[in-house]
């Protein structure tokens, strides 16, 4: 049996899993500049590991079936996703799914590289849309997670698959221990990030050995792999997943860094409620998934913008401010609004303002990361435009959860990260006191958002939406109004 104490590497693991297997691997794209910092990092790390990169990929047999996986190396940078590691498994996937192999997942990753900042987070999507074509195509996908597996990998491509187990005593959790004690200075509470009791709660099917997973996942496959009727794959929102490229900054700059973040926190601020007082018209608020949970972090409501109607599914900025963080709950509501949007064809819009998830002992256990993953799926594979308004913080997986649109627009002074500042310094400089200068090299800004492609308009604040709350929340519904339009091909007005 294999536990946190003895670690099982990408090699040993194929080695032990598989009757045989061989590499799709290619030589990663190059992210670093030459003689920086990072670049030395990365040397190291392939010094150390023995890989190029944080997963391999590949084909091989179990029990004599031929399939496909992606296989974390945790000794390469903590299993960290940056944007060549994105590009191996999602070319890995699509093979996969062209060839029509099941896909075996064994992910072991601290989630994304603090290194490649925002960029990299966003890459979580990219991965999620993958996995989204590969399920709609009407093939298997088996995760094993391994210890440990955090963050944007568990919250996205480590809680979707048809059949989910776990190595024994693994840690498993939507933030790392080390964050949340650098964050709230106190430890996670104990027994609650491992394994056997994300098993007694229900959010994952096993905790299994390394050396009974090939029976296990083998008679799975047996199962899954045998398809009396073949799917006919839905379109999936492929268009919704953005591919930005990766430049390194220098770091530095830490005085200013603080401007970066500081203005979308600031008391006033308006959020999505005064947006939908002062921008829209004949807004019906709803409550709830109507299956008995609601999370006053999360706003639903039907509205019309620039009279074009559609669904508004908004991180309420009030109600988190007031301690009502977002956690599985809201992600629900927010995914009973896209299925509202698609089934009455309607356009989405998402309003993205949040500190970050609830990172409580019951949001990991009432499965966050799972309904961080299912609402950006759903959100990919929405068969209706959808517009993203990111209105102030976007904080780790909340965020994302919300982001992937057909159009994304940012105010002047919202950010995109993930995590927040100070978590993403304590990760980077052991401390979080050097947040403002880790919002600067994470490139998290709105102004660096729409450099690296990643917001297609930015929204201005004159000087600062706290100071006109009325007349920016208007220009922000017209831009809303417009995206919608041409996005609908309906003609809108003037909000």
């Amino acid at each position: 049996m294999v536990g946190p104490g003895g670690r099982v590497g990408a090699r040993e693991l194929l080695r032990r899993v598989l009757d045989e297997h061989q590499s799709w691997d290619v030589e990663p794209r190059s992210v670093a500049e030459p003689g920086s910092a990072y670049a030395r990092e990365l040397a190291a790390a392939r010094e150390r590991s023995g890989c190029d990169e944080a997963v391999l990929t590949g084909e091989g047999l179990l029990r004599g079936r031929r399939i496909a996986y992606v296989v974390s190396e945790f000794g390469f940078l903590a299993g960290s996703i940056g944007v060549a590691t994105a590009d191996r498994i999602v070319a890995a996937m699509e093979r996969a799914t062209a060839e029509g192999l099941p896909l075996v997942a064994a992910p072991s990753s601290g989630g994304t590289r603090m290194q490649e900042g925002t960029v990299a987070f966003v890459q979580m999507a990219r991965i999620t849309a993958a996995v989204a074509r590969h399920r709609a195509a009407g093939l298997p996908y088996l995760v094993y997670l391994r210890h440990p597996t955090t963050g944007g990998v568990f919250a996205s491509w480590g809680s979707l698959g048809h059949v989910t187990a776990a190595e024994p005593g693994a840690l498993i959790g939507f933030l790392g221990p080390r964050v949340y004690e650098g964050l709230y200075g106190k430890p996670f509470p104990e027994g609650v990030q491992v394994a056997e009791n994300l098993f007694a709660k229900g959010l994952i099917d096993a905790v299994v050995g390394i050396d009974d997973l090939p029976e296990i996942a083998a008679d799975a496959l047996e199962v899954l792999a045998s398809r009396p009727c073949p799917a006919s794959p839905p379109p999936v929102g492929s268009r919704r997943v953005r591919t930005p490229s990766w430049r390194e900054v220098p770091s530095g700059g830490g005085e200013d860094g603080q401007e970066v973040f500081g203005r979308a926190r600031r008391d006033g601020r308006p959020g999505v409620r005064e947006l939908l007082k002062f921008g829209a018209d004949t807004v019906t608020p709803m409550s709830g998934t109507g299956q008995g949970e609601a999370d006053p972090g999360l706003l639903l409501a039907l509205a019309r913008f620039g009279g074009v109607p559609c669904v508004v599914v908004g991180q309420d900025r009030r109600s988190q401010r007031r301690g009502h963080l977002l956690g599985p709950a809201g992600l629900r509501v927010a995914r009973r609004g896209m299925g509202l949007a698609g089934e009455l064809g309607l356009p989405l819009v998402t309003v993205v303002d949040t500190p970050g998830a609830d990172l409580s002992a019951e949001a990991e256990e009432g499965g966050l990361a799972g309904e961080i993953a299912r609402c950006m799926a759903d959100l990919i594979a929405l068969p209706v435009p959808a517009v993203c308004l990111l209105m102030g913080e976007g904080a780790g997986g909340a965020a994302l959860a919300l982001l992937p649109a057909d159009r994304v627009l940012a105010a002047r002074h919202s950010w995109l990260a993930p995590l927040p500042p100070e978590g993403a310094s304590v990760i980077m400089y052991r401390t979080a006191g050097r947040a403002a200068e880790a919002a600067v090299a994470q490139r998290i800004g709105a102004s660096e958002l729409l450099s690296d492609g990643l917001v297609d308009e930015l929204v201005e604040e004159r000087p600062d939406a706290a100071d006109e709350p009325e007349a920016f929340c208007r220009r922000a519904a017209a831009a809303i109004g417009n995206a919608l339009s041409a996005l609908t091909g309906r003609p809108g007005r003037g909000s």
